[in-house]
């Protein structure tokens, strides 16, 4: 969805042949691999807390060859990490989910050796604008008036309550790093602290209703009426071009160094 900062983040890292890498929060994988190849004769390591993804990440990994990978089921918070065990630290979207992001980060310094590298990724506020920021209001609109289409069956309530519930937490933890004082103040172990703001262009999906069948995956067996499906396809129809369904946004991009 966001590859399209890739490079950006990776020139930010600077990973060399022979470094030992972290990715932090690393999904099915695609970044661990690409940090893998950079390190050469070094070693990549991604964790997650995400079991199935962690699966389909050695899958992909055995697929494609790439020898000098490992994963491990972890939150980044509290790992016990080897200590100075890494020299870069990276991830694409995975540190504002954190309870507590200065004692992760905090951990994660642990785990670098003095002089280690972090570069990082992390949305901006909603309001910094952009097409996505303005697509998911619309969509954020038509999927609270469908929730509430539910509330007259007796499941409806309480299944309608779930998705405001589980929207709210997650636009909660999204924003958590959106102010880059929020990011500094957690970023307490570390030294040469940048924030730089960077336009990307998100990938949501083939067709638009693609992207809408990604959209209500997300929490997984959601369901919408076909009138109101419609509606959410033409949310996305607008950003429809030859190479997928493409958005706008803004996100910060984040380095930092660990305090020697």
């Amino acid at each position: 969805m966001s590859s399209g900062l890739n490079d950006r983040l990776f020139r930010a890292a600077a990973i060399g042949d022979g470094d030992r890498v972290l990715d932090i929060g690393c999904g099915a994988g695609d970044l661990t691999r690409t940090a893998a190849r950079l390190a050469g004769r070094g070693h990549a390591v991604g964790v997650d807390i995400s079991a199935p993804l962690l699966e389909r990440a050695r899958a992909r990994t055995s697929a494609e060859g790439v020898k000098n990978v490992t994963y491990e089921k972890a939150d980044a918070q509290t790992h016990v990490f080897p200590a100075g065990g890494y020299d870069v630290a990276i991830s694409r979207g995975g540190v504002m989910f954190f309870a507590d992001h200065a004692a992760a980060f905090s951990n994660i310094a642990r785990a670098l050796r003095p002089g280690g590298r972090l570069a990082f990724a992390c949305p901006q506020a909603v309001g910094s604008g952009g097409e996505e920021a303005q697509a998911f209001g619309l969509l954020a609109k038509l999927l609270a008036e469908s929730d509430g289409e539910g509330s007259g069956s007796g499941s409806g309530d309480g299944d309608a309550v779930d998705h405001a519930a589980d929207r709210a937490d997650a636009h909660a933890a999204m924003a958590s790093l959106s102010d880059p004082d929020r990011i500094r103040e957690a970023l307490v172990a570390f030294d040469d602290v940048t924030v730089t703001p960077l336009p990307i262009r998100t990938y949501w999906g083939e067709t638009p209703a693609d992207a809408v069948d990604f959209m209500l995956s997300r929490p997984p067996g959601r369901t919408v009426a076909a009138d109101r499906r419609a509606a959410l396809e033409d949310v996305f129809r607008p950003y429809a071009t030859d190479t997928g369904v493409r958005m706008r946004a803004s996100v910060w991009l984040v380095t930092a160094v660990r305090q020697a």
